[in-house]
């Protein structure tokens, strides 16, 4: 890596870019001037005078608003016919029918012939202080030598390659020489195990893996060749794993492994972009499902690539000079969205943070922000409610005057219980210094942008703290009750659906579109359910209440309680267990597992809590291990009483209700007791 970007290795001054393509949005956001000057396209509606008029064409008129957006921020190589063949009822998503284009030109060529020495990435490397600046031209010669690389190894269009790397230049490069050349990519999370890992690239049926010798984070040398290794011996359709060097470290390579700067130093800097239909695949992301097995939702190159870029433009009113800094990893749809997608798709400046919060200390946001400038900046909760505890002084420490929008990305989490707000004062009051805006964003993996936000809005427009407030362009929100009527009225709570299709939304599940039509289109027919709980409140404005189904969303990452509990029964001393997720004041929530023992297992607390959280953090990654585990109450029929495991974790154990299913109702009260000293001791 390090002799590919050899040029890019001294910081620089960022150059001031014109702007990029016709149509363009370079000028400032909206406030009380011309329309078309926020929205170029505007012209095309007449009528509309503020955001809400525009919001209400993007919904009314969806294929003159979509097809005005399509046509102007997108470089088309045959243009599309009709904008949209959608129908809910039938599972039917197609956008820019009869349209060709390549993501990777659209992402880099044409800023390249606009302003080559750009700044595209700058890679916030682990290693505190040091930074790597990469331009357009040598992000788009990365990519082309990456794809040359690929095909010459024999991928072909439409082949899936499984990218298992932390935030790198490299990392990029592979998403978008796959774009380049037509292969599907599907990022795994450099953080999941080895047996994930092999999960994945046996769904994906992958035969091509990219990978590095060695990761870094938080100071910590992470065997991320090693890990691929073990997963590989368990798919026997790997033909081969190309490997980077992020580390001077050499490790074992076997008669599949490819070294890939030594390949790629070899190709050419020019390679023919493929011309993909808008709704062939772009990439397929794995999330947790209500069952075991995760799925890989299939998301399209036109409509998603122009929602990534849209929703990047006018929710964080990005402009042309601005450092976008979002510290999500490339494993995880923010950063497919919020770290490539949206801001190449626009011409920005996109950081690419591969450390932690705290390393080498709990300023290392804030030294990040001052040394970069960052303009926006985009965390997640966890980060926030685990900084505010190491108090004001390393905030204060640096400055953040650059520093003009502040965002907590909640992907589903509820953003209303304690401690949330408080760390929404805290974001807004110490590190924005009450000048920068925090806003909350609910969005998921399978809408592939930002759907409720409290921006864009009419200037002025409130913000309250924890709450999504107002839908995106195109998107819909209808409340539904639990026989599926919707609910028209404000102050009211109900599951959270989406009454239209939109660009950015998943297409399927890969090789299992009956199970996508189930999870997303046929509890309601005709909307989209999400899977969330919401509350409408008298102003109309939105708040997500949490998960209705069995999902726990640990540090923002979604985990199916089926995945662990499947895990969890594996361990030989396991009969029965039920995962619960609970309230935690640094993850948002944590994992809770209960177990009914095997006759005669012999094991203590403290052995079976040490093995279960070993176990699951091998099978699945060490952020799902649980903090709790405890003995398990079980119906008559043998069934496992999740709605009373649920009321204990939460601390309603007034709230029980009828407990004569129970074959033990001294159980309950030991589970109480249980929980009580487990939560004191774990506090102790």
């Amino acid at each position: 890596m390090a002799r590919l970007l050899a040029r890019a290795c001294c910081p620089k001054a960022l150059p001031q870019a014109p702007r990029w393509s016709p149509g363009s949005v370079a000028a400032q956001a909206w406030s009380n001037g011309p329309l078309t000057a926020y929205m170029p396209e505007a012209i095309a509606f007449p009528g509309p005078s503020d955001h809400q008029g525009l919001y209400k064409v993007s919904v009314e008129q969806g294929d003159a608003f979509w097809g005005a957006l399509g046509r102007s921020r997108l470089t088309w190589i045959t243009p599309f016919h009709s904008v949209q063949d959608c129908d809910l009822h039938q599972g039917r998503v197609s956008w820019f029918l009869g349209g060709k284009l390549n993501v990777a030109v659209n992402c880099l060529d044409r800023h390249v012939h606009a302003a080559a020495d750009k700044v595209a990435l700058i890679w916030e490397k682990d290693e505190p202080g040091e930074e790597v600046r990469v331009t357009y031209r040598e992000l788009l010669e990365l990519t082309c030598r990456l794809g040359n690389t690929l095909k010459r190894q024999g991928v072909k269009r439409g082949d899936r390659v499984t990218i298992y790397m932390p935030p790198c230049p490299l990392a990029v490069a592979s998403m978008l020489a796959c774009a380049r050349i037509g292969a599907v990519h599907a990022v795994v999370f450099a953080g999941f195990s080895a047996e994930s890992l092999a999960d994945r690239i046996r769904d994906a049926q992958s035969e091509t893996v990219i990978t590095v010798n060695q990761g870094l984070r938080g100071g910590k040398v992470i065997e991320l060749k090693k890990t691929v290794d073990q997963a590989v011996k368990q798919c026997p359709g790997v033909k081969r794993v190309l490997v980077s060097m992020r580390t001077d470290s050499k490790v074992p390579m076997t008669a599949l492994d490819v070294p890939l700067e030594e390949e790629m130093v070899k190709e050419d800097v020019c390679c023919e972009p493929a011309a993909m239909d808008s709704e062939d695949m772009l990439f397929l992301l794995y999330t947790s499902g209500s069952t075991g097995k995760p799925k890989g939702l299939v998301h399209s190159q036109a409509g998603y690539l122009l929602f990534a870029a849209l929703t990047h433009k006018y929710v964080f009113d990005y402009q042309d000079r601005d450092v976008f800094g979002c510290v999500a990893d490339i494993g995880w749809i923010t950063g497919h969205t919020y770290v490539v997608y949206g801001p190449l798709c626009n011409g920005g400046t996109t950081v690419l943070f591969e450390s932690t919060p705290v390393h080498p200390n709990p300023g290392r946001y804030w030294e990040t922000v001052e040394r970069l400038k960052i303009n926006q900046f985009y965390g997640a909760p966890t980060a926030i409610r685990l900084l505010l505890r190491y108090g004001d002084e390393w905030v204060k420490k640096y400055d953040r005057s650059s520093l003009k929008l502040c965002w907590m990305q909640t992907l589903g989490h509820p953003v209303v219980p304690f401690p949330m707000n408080e760390a929404w004062e805290w974001y807004f009051r110490v590190v924005g210094e009450t000048r920068c805006p925090v806003v909350d964003t609910w969005w998921q993996t399978e809408t592939g942008g930002i759907c409720i936000s409290p921006r864009p809005s009419n200037p002025g427009a409130e913000i309250l703290p924890g709450m999504a407030m107002r839908p995106f362009f195109g998107i819909s929100p209808s409340l539904m009750d639990d026989k599926g009527n919707v609910l028209l009225e404000n102050n009211i709570s109900g599951a959270l659906c989406i009454s239209q299709a939109w660009p950015g939304m998943a297409r399927s599940i890969y090789n299992d579109h009956k199970r996508f039509l189930e999870t997303y289109l046929t509890p309601y027919p005709g909307f989209f359910f999400t899977g969330d709980g919401v509350y409408r409140t008298t102003e109309g404005y939105y708040q997500l209440t949490g998960r209705l189904d069995d999902i726990i969303n640990i540090s923002g990452h979604r985990l199916g309680t089926a995945e662990v509990e499947d895990v969890v029964n594996h361990h030989v001393g396991v009969a029965e267990s039920a995962v619960i997720g609970y309230p935690h004041e640094i993850k948002g929530e944590g994992a809770y597992v209960f177990v009914v023992l095997k006759k005669d297992s012999g094991y203590t607390q403290e052995t079976l809590t040490a093995e279960l959280r070993e176990l699951i953090s091998k099978k699945i990654a060490k952020y799902a291990a649980p903090e709790y585990v405890q003995r398990l109450p079980k119906t008559r029929s043998g069934k496992i009483m999740r709605r009373v495991l649920r009321k204990i974790v939460e601390d309603k154990a007034s709230e029980l209700g009828d407990l004569t299913t129970l074959d033990d109702h001294e159980a309950v009260q030991q589970i109480i007791e249980g929980r009580k000293h487990l939560v004191e001791g774990q506090k102790s």
